[in-house]
Parts: C-alpha cells; structure tokens; sequence
C-alpha cells in the first residue's frame, strides 16, 4: 500500500499544490479522483468538510490544503526542504501561499460572474493582486530565487488557470507586468508542475467552463458558434 492517498477531483487546483509538494519530495502516492456532484458514502465518512483534498494515510486522514502541505513538510523536511528555515521567512512563505489561495477564489469569481459588469470588476482584482505579486517577487526564477519551494507550489496551479483562460481571451489581467509573467513560465516548465494534473486537464476545465451558465460561458459559446 502506499503511503500516502491523495483524494480529489480532476480539476481542484489546491489538491495540485499538494501533488507537486510530492513530486519535488520524491514521496511515492496513489491519486484517487471522486465526483464532487456525486460524492461516494466513502469519502462522505472521512472528510468532516465534504471537500478535497483529502490526503489518507496509514494512521488516518489530514484535510484542508495548507494543513496536510505542512504535514508533508514535517515528516519529509531534510531531503528537500521547502520551507526556509528562517521562522520570519517561513511566515512570509506561507503568508503568500495563502495570497495564492485568495487569488484562486478570485479566479472562481471571475469565471462564475453572471453578468459582463460583475465579470470585469473581477479581472479588476485579480488584475491588482497580480500588481501585488509583481512587486514582491524577486529576480526569479522562483519566489525566492533559485530554489523551488512550497509557495512556488501554491502559485503554480493559479497560473494554469489562465492557461486555459489565455485561450478564450485576452482579458488584460497581466498588462503591464514583467516579473509575474516570466515566474508563470519558470513554474510551467517545472516537471513536478506539469505531472500534477491529467493529461487531459485543459479540455475538462474548459467543458466545465462552458456548462457554468456564465458571462463567460456565453463568449465561449459565442466563439464556438463563429468558428
């Protein structure tokens, strides 16, 4: 059995910070993928808040995602290490992840706005927390320079959003930017980065887009019906 399961959808973005954490740890996993829309009675009886991910490991089961990243790190810190050691540094680190969060609660705002006033107020903040990152990240190609860290792990599912996104449109959220743009290719070209998803992750978030009865939603369905 392996040691640890990681329990998710296909297309959670959060669960994807974990597997990378996995991944640059060298730490062997299952995956296991539910239905949210339909939730086994299984998974029911183990996560208390009905969310993934879920990470079950032989002594039981860890939930909510900076939470089971910490657990990781703590019973897998020496090999490699992605927390800086310094504790104010460490705090920094994870004050970020968190921001990464936050931006990822955007993004779901902004896909899911009803309406084309309600969808640019929302590339409006995501547009300014992206104007935040800008400023604080270093000469790269990381967060905090050469080192692949955990933070580097939170940011990298929100980029491969717009992945995605960039194929619908251009939708201004990175004009005028220059560090975040290059951080976003530096992360996307990271192994354990590209291995974190399904091969086919691109084709379900856009199906799952297209079904959200969004302002968003009726481009796509616009641009289908002109090509």
């Amino acid at each position: 059995m392996m040691p640890f399961e990681l329990i998710s959808n296909h297309l959670c973005p959060y669960t994807q910070r974990a597997a990378i954490q996995l991944a640059e740890k060298g730490l062997a996993y299952e995956r296991t993928y539910i239905d949210l829309a339909d939730k086994p009675a299984w998974f029911l009886q183990i996560s208390p808040l009905g969310k993934v991910p879920i990470l079950r490991v032989r002594e039981g089961v860890v939930f909510e995602t900076a939470v089971i990243c910490e657990y990781i790190e703590e019973v897998q810190p020496v090999a490699t290490p992605m927390l800086p050691r310094d504790p104010l540094d460490r705090a920094r680190h994870r004050s970020w992840a968190e921001f990464a969060s936050a931006i990822i609660a955007d993004v779901f705002a902004f896909y899911m706005a009803a309406d084309g006033t309600g969808f640019e107020r929302k590339c409006g903040d995501l547009s300014a927390k992206f104007r935040w990152l800008e400023r604080h990240l270093g000469e790269g190609p990381y967060f905090a320079g050469r080192q692949f860290q955990l933070v580097d792990a939170a940011f990298a599912p929100v980029f491969r959003l717009f992945d995605t996104f960039d194929r619908i449109g251009n939708f201004g959220v990175f004009k005028g930017l220059a560090r975040v743009p290059a951080y976003r290719a530096a992360l996307a070209e990271r192994a354990s980065v590209q291995r974190a998803v399904v091969s086919d992750y691109g084709a379900l978030f856009q199906r799952y887009l297209l079904d959200r009865g969004s302002h968003l939603s009726r481009i796509m369905q616009q641009q289908s019906a002109i090509s």
